[in-house]
């Protein structure tokens, strides 16, 4: 026990623990994890290359089996686990990870399903032809040997590296505190970019970009959004590079189309992308996929999407691309050796250490070619004197006891060296030959240009930056490829809003909650009494319930039954055709289980409108500030508080000095002052505005949206009455009648305040739109039932009404009737009597 206790050693364990993880953190650093920028190559890859070399298993000789390579590595040069130098050829084998395979592979090397490769015993591999440019002249002493791991062998430190692999094929590596992950690029656009900082070594990272390396190049191609990430990351040596997948939409026929991606971002598991597309539509977040199929091949990636044919294309990508890897992020962060230290280096730095890893490689492989011409020509010099003195010299070395002599006679007589001694004793009788004798001098005379050239290309420096040109030509030419990337001008970190058209659109939303946008053309004007076009495809269980209309760019709120508020850009509601039904509104906001869109308020900036005025279905209003409602988050905010068994109705925007007229399903209305209302906060419950009297409000108006009230009723009947015809009372009053209700005109459904200069979008609950120019509505008496404005079948109605612009009318077609209706007067005192207009409708 005291022999053990006088072999211990007391040590710190804290300074301990700090000494062996730097030791570890750099072993991993600098001999594992991280590339070197002269080569791009870690060491597993170089010592791969390098055990492939000294086999003979290059591009021009059979392939040998992967095992046998894999043996030759661990046993000589990387005395770590198999499956660590199996994975790292596998992956050189790849073409879907390798922009430029420094190996050819032979049987299964996995694929972008994530499949792993066949076990080593099963593959064979050899070097790619490219792969020979990075050990070019390695034998020319272009590079520095350091001992193996043993000690019984030697091993390159790096690679002559005839091309610039690091920035050509990337790097992707995790060290200890740091990590490495550079993109690949194309061999042209890279060696263009070397001759560029060659020339000119004050060249701009931007000046590069836009003449010669444009951007990341990857193996799997695909789209760059943009080019800010690309500039940083170059500028930097940090930046994120926004990548989406390229695909195309194929007519399947009955309207129906089909989405079809051929090309997926760098690095993405193709077999988790599909299943990742495919949970999403069974959790129904995204909605109008029918079909979904992998059938991809040898040929390439072919991933088929069918939809729905009500379905807009754009939509759908658009979800997907936010929702799954068919877009993703590719983090830059070019990290690499330098003189054994790692470094972050933009772009730019990185070419100009190739280029000065470069010059060096010329430089050295020029000494080592000089100096075996010097070698050579210094025995030729000798092979000349001897053939000059011939018979001398056999006479001397037949007078010789042995070689020593020999040689000593030779170097004394004829001032030779020990090497041309040695020389012309080993010289054959066959060289005594004429012909011999001019291959002698031939040689010697080529061999002083040589050795003049090789001097000459070391004394200019100009001449060793031509021939790194030529030679990197020669591999640009011989590998070269056009780029697979493409880079899309628009830059991802560019707003949405900067990229969408300014164009007047309309929103519509059904009562089950599918919403859309289309643009406000889709409907052109008709005489009253048209039979419609059709506007929206629904269930017999779905009407259109809400319709407005807004800029693209301006912002929409949408409040709910539960008065709580959401905001969106216009643009943002995704875009659909006339038929389609659009998409669920639940797709887009956060919304309860029972909540359900009640109103849309587009906002726009420049509006004078300093209150949003609420109006309750129970007669409610209540007034609060719009800049209440300025910072709306995801998940909304409340926007009045409301009462036991009462919803939102409706909301309008004020300047604080307008009047308000609010009617209800009973067909009567009340007009009163805003300032009848104080200003409440956002939480507020609101005051009594209007008696409902039993019925319900359907509509409210402010004095500034015009000078007539429009009156329709769900039978298709509507009027325009002055609004001053309406007395101005107090708020919380039952109101007069502005509608005369009877069972042919059925109760009113939606009024609107209107100048006269406008349209009438009308909206049945089966989805049909009718647009009529308000000045062709006769202007009525509040107690009168109107006229037929549109023809509603058996069980269908009208669900609401919107004002649009005016729009000039279009010619007759065959879907739609645009005959003029009679107009039919009535008045108060004989509306029993009055006569119904006729309808000259189409029959179909």
């Amino acid at each position: 026990m005291d022999l053990n206790k006088d072999k211990l050693k007391e040590v710190d364990i804290s300074k301990e623990m700090r000494k062996s993880f730097l030791d570890y953190s750099m072993s991993v650093i600098v001999d594992r994890a991280l590339p070197d920028v002269r080569d791009g190559l870690k060491p597993v890859h170089r010592r791969i290359l390098h055990a492939m070399n000294e086999l003979g298993i290059v591009a021009s000789k059979p392939f040998k089996k992967s095992a046998r390579i894999v043996g030759e590595v661990i046993g000589k040069y990387h005395p770590h686990g198999d499956t660590a130098v199996y994975d790292a050829m596998v992956r050189m084998a790849q073409d879907f990870s390798y922009r430029y395979m420094l190996v050819q592979g032979h049987g299964n090397f996995g694929s972008m399903d994530g499949d792993g490769a066949a076990a080593m015993r099963y593959t064979e591999a050899r070097m790619s032809k490219i792969a020979m440019e990075l050990l070019r002249d390695i034998n020319k002493n272009t590079v520095d040997f350091g001992p193996n791991y043993d000690g019984e062998e030697t091993e390159p430190k790096v690679m002559p590296a005839r091309f610039p692999n690091l920035i050509v094929n990337g790097a992707v590596g995790i060290a200890v505190g740091m990590a490495t992950n550079i993109p690949p690029h194309n061999l042209t656009e890279t060696i263009d970019a070397t001759f560029a900082v060659m020339d000119d070594p004050d060249i701009t990272v931007m000046e590069l970009m836009d003449n010669y390396i444009k951007g990341p190049d990857f193996p799997t191609g695909g789209i760059i959004l943009g080019r800010s990430g690309i500039r940083q990351a170059y500028e930097t040596g940090r930046g994120s590079i926004i990548t989406r997948s390229k695909y195309h939409v194929e007519e399947m026929g009955n309207g129906k189309n089909r989405i079809v991606v051929t090309e997926i971002p760098y690095q993405v598991n193709k077999a988790n992308l599909i299943s990742k597309i495919a949970d999403l539509v069974r959790e129904k977040q995204v909605d109008g996929i029918t079909y979904l199929n992998d059938e991809s091949n040898r040929d390439g990636i072919r991933i088929v999407i069918e939809l729905r044919k009500d379905v807009q294309v754009e939509v759908v990508m658009n979800q997907l691309f936010r929702l799954t890897s068919l877009q993703t992020s590719f983090g830059v962060n070019m990290l690499a050796l330098v003189n054994g230290a790692p470094k972050q280096m933009g772009i730019k730095e990185m070419l100009q250490h190739y280029v000065d890893h470069q010059i060096d490689v010329v430089v050295r492989r020029t000494q080592f070619d000089l100096k075996k011409a010097e070698d050579r020509a210094h025995i030729l010099e000798g092979l000349r004197i001897a053939l000059d003195h011939i018979d001398e010299i056999i006479r001397l070395i037949r007078e010789s006891q042995n070689d020593a002599e020999a040689r000593s006679g030779l170097m004394e007589r004829f001032k030779l060296t020990e090497i041309q001694a040695n020389a012309i004793l080993e010289m054959r009788l066959r060289r005594l030959t004429g012909l011999e004798r001019d291959k002698i001098e031939n040689e010697y005379q080529e061999l002083l240009k040589t050795i003049a050239d090789l001097k000459d290309i070391l004394a200019n420096h100009s001449r060793v930056i031509q021939i790194i040109k030529d030679e990197l030509t020669e591999v640009k030419n011989r590998f070269g490829d056009p780029r697979r990337t493409e880079i899309s001008e628009a830059d991802y970190s560019m707003e949405d809003e900067d990229l969408i058209p300014v164009e007047d659109v309309v929103i519509t939303m059904t009562t089950n909650g599918y919403i859309k946008r289309m643009p406000i053309d889709t409907y052109r004007t008709q005489n009253r009494g048209g039979r419609g076009v059709k506007g929206m495809s629904v269930n017999e269980d779905d009407i259109v319930e809400l319709l407005t209309t807004m800029s693209t760019h301006d912002y929409l709120m949408l409040f709910t039954n539960l008065g709580k508020v959401y905001r969106m850009k216009g643009y943002k509601i995704p875009s659909a055709g006339r038929t389609a039904k659009g998409l669920p509104v639940v797709n887009l906001l956060n919304l309860d289980k029972e909540e359900k869109v009640r109103a849309l308020v587009p906002v726009n900036p420049e509006s004078e409108s300093e209150y949003l005025l609420f109006v309750t279905q129970n007669g409610l209003v209540k007034r609060t500030p719009m800049s209440e409602f300025d910072s709306i988050r995801q998940n909304g905010k409340i926007a009045i508080t409301l009462r036991d068994d009462d919803e939102l109705m409706g909301v309008k925007e004020t300047t604080g000095d307008d009047e308000i007229i609010i009617a209800g399903s009973n067909g009567k209305a009340v007009r009163f002052h805003e300032d009848g209302i104080r200003a409440m906060g956002r939480t507020a419950s609101g005051v009594k505005g209007f008696n409902v009297d039993g019925s319900v409000v359907v509509g409210v108006a402010t004095s500034r949206d015009g000078t007539h009230l429009l009156a329709v009723s769900e039978n298709g009947y509507g009027k325009r009455t002055a609004i001053e015809e309406y007395r101005l009372t107090t708020r919380g009053a039952k109101g007069v009648k502005t509608i005369n209700i009877t069972q042919k005109t059925g109760d009113l459904v939606s009024v609107r305040a209107v100048n006269g200069d406008e349209d009438v979008m009308i909206i049945t609950n089966t989805g049909i739109i009718i647009r009529i120019a308000v000045e062709n509505i006769g202007i009525y008496s509040r107690n009168t039932q109107g006229v037929k404005l549109i023809n509603v079948g058996e069980d269908e109605s009208v669900a609401k009404i919107a004002i649009v612009d005016k729009e000039e009318e279009a010619e007759d077609t065959a879907e739609v009737s645009t005959e003029t209706v009679e107009k039919a007067v009535e008045t108060e005192e004989s509306a029993k009597d009055a006569v119904e207009p006729i309808d000259n409708e189409n029959k179909e």
